[in-house]
């Protein structure tokens, strides 16, 4: 997969530095991955959750912290829309969050 914005794990990790190693693990995984579709990305994480408008949540760190994608199959592209612990989670509505430039 093609992954826009890596900086916001980066940043994100400055600030929480344990979850720097579960987002390396989350990004080499998904770097490498070639999903096609909803059922292929279950494959790799089973935990994801589909919530509309092609976002997809993704538990972090025994599930410490949640990261929101925007992922589009057809051209093997994923934006990092948000990560952050569950309680900033709680605070958003994850299908209508947009990506940030």
């Amino acid at each position: 997969m093609v992954i826009i914005s890596k900086s916001t794990l980066n940043k994100f990790g400055e600030t929480h530095p344990e979850s720097k190693n579960a987002l390396l693990n989350w990004y080499q995984i998904t770097k490498s991955a070639e999903w096609r579709n909803y059922h292929e990305l279950k494959s790799s994480f089973n935990s994801i959750d589909a919530v509309g408008n092609n976002r997809y949540v993704f538990n972090i760190k025994g599930n410490q912290y949640r990261l929101i994608t925007l992922i589009i199959f057809e051209t093997r592209t994923l934006f990092i829309l948000f990560v952050g612990t569950h309680e900033d989670y709680n605070k958003i509505i994850a299908a209508k969050i947009e990506y940030k430039k």
